[in-house]
């Protein structure tokens, strides 16, 4: 979503390395490419004037740190100031109150709030609270279909509506049955409109009153851009929302959205939907986001996702069979399927320092996410036997596995010569020890 954002900001820091120092000349000259920039990224007029303005005030007064050269010094202020804009810091759902806690979703058609409260769901049961779902969009009766088969999905109940129900009712009869049943958190999944209507917000103000609503997430689509940032202060204005869940983030919008709606709202970004998994929903974290914006990438959110997705038994299983060179195509398939848990290649380079920019020089062709299929495909068409010894594979084997895993005979030779060299490679690293691997990663680096 920001790559745009982020090489014309690397373009412009660029031209202040090799200088000595930052004077008014070169900062009012890199400000102006800000300037820019964040205007072209569609982030809100009036934002991008305080924002200059702050940044400005403290390149202008500040020493250059010894440890900083002076294009460092300015990034760290445009850092710094662009994580304020965003809010600074994270903000969770205020869970505190008696419960059951009410959460209702508003937003408009399309812009991904009932698949938001599935991944809200799942988020909360994750964290060992008893979530109920509850579809108040009578209009739309595909929308209480969705949401019945969402909840199927990650295995949480929701609550039966019917389209001829009055949506305040529902709320209220939904409550009632949290209440009996043991559920602390009620997520609302409201109506919505192709745009903002009176007859929309009427309903939504009389189900706030009905069932005293502790949390109310406006859903908005990133793709959107600026219109985002309009939608959440009309909804703000109306319904006084306590933040905001900003989807479609893996999409191709130019960031304006992320970096406007806090200082234009008052209210903070709480989540940030990526992806179409229902495990796809992270906290917002403004100091995240913003190194990711910089081209610094985010190493604390590849962690987390890594934590969430990776098996610790199979980790530990996988490292005492690499110490006894034991690995087998078996092995690789399981870690083929961990690494696809944390998303694509792509966006796991993109949150790896200096990996974003590798990935940008070689291409998207170069990463071909097809290969993971192709290579889990003819594994999986192996037997038992051939994947726990790949030497039993001789030819004739190889084109029943071509022909099982739809590929050609080249393909799996390919994976075949991979696997080996692999296997080379994790022989040599084992027998160099720790001391010999720590003095050949400083070769590379």
């Amino acid at each position: 979503m920001f790559e745009s954002l982020s090489d014309k900001l690397d373009i412009t820091f660029k031209k202040l390395r090799g200088q000595g120092r930052l004077t008014e000349d070169n900062v009012k000259d890199a400000l102006r490419e800000v300037r820019l920039t964040l205007l072209e990224a569609d982030v809100n007029f009036l934002v991008v004037k305080q924002f200059v303005k702050a940044v400005r005030e403290r390149a202008m007064g500040s020493e250059v740190l010894e440890s900083l050269t002076p294009a460092q010094q300015f990034v760290k202020i445009v850092n710094e100031e662009m994580v304020a804009l965003m809010g600074g810091s994270s903000v969770g759902l205020d869970l505190n109150a008696a419960p059951p806690v009410v959460v209702m979703m508003v937003g408009l058609q399309g812009s991904g709030k009932t698949t938001s409260s599935g991944k809200l769901a799942l988020s909360l049961k994750k964290s060992k609270r008893k979530p109920l779902l509850v579809p108040v969009d009578v209009y739309r009766p595909a929308a209480i279909d969705q949401l019945q088969s969402l909840g199927r999905q990650i295995d949480i109940p929701v609550f039966p509506s019917e389209i001829n129900q009055d949506p305040v009712k529902i709320s209220r009869l939904a409550l009632e049955m949290a209440k009996q049943q043991g559920h602390d958190t009620v997520i609302i999944d409201t109506a919505g409109r192709l745009q903002i209507d009176e007859k929309l917000m009427a309903e939504l103000e009389k189900i706030k009153a009905a069932v005293k609503v502790h949390e109310i997430l406006l859903v908005a689509d990133a793709m959107t851009g600026q219109e985002a940032v309009n939608i959440a202060k009309t909804f703000n204005d109306t319904l006084d929302i306590t933040g905001v869940v900003l989807t479609k983030l893996d999409g191709d919008a130019r960031g304006g959205a992320a970096l406007s709606i806090k200082a234009v709202t008052g209210k903070p970004i709480k989540f940030v939907g990526e992806g179409e998994k229902l495990s796809a929903l992270d906290i917002f974290y403004p100091d995240r986001m913003a190194s990711r914006i910089l081209g610094m990438g985010d190493m604390l959110t590849l962690i987390e996702k890594a934590q969430d997705g990776v098996d610790q038994k199979k980790a530990e299983e996988l490292a005492r069979k690499l110490r006894k060179n034991e690995f087998s195509l078996d092995d690789f398939r399981s870690q083929l399927k961990q690494i696809k848990k944390l998303g694509s290649i792509g966006g796991i380079m993109k949150m790896i320092p200096g990996m974003g920019k590798l990935k940008d020089k070689i291409g998207d062709e170069a990463i071909d996410e097809k290969e993971l299929i192709r290579t889990e495909a003819i594994i999986n068409s192996m037997t038992d036997k051939e994947r726990h010894d790949h030497r039993l594979i001789n030819g004739s084997r190889r084109k029943r596995i071509a022909k099982g895993s739809g590929t050609t005979v080249q393909d799996v030779n390919r994976l075949l010569k991979n696997f080996l060299e692999m296997k080379k490679m994790m022989k040599k690293f084992n027998k160099m020890g720790p001391k010999g691997l720590k003095r050949m990663m400083g070769q590379l680096s």
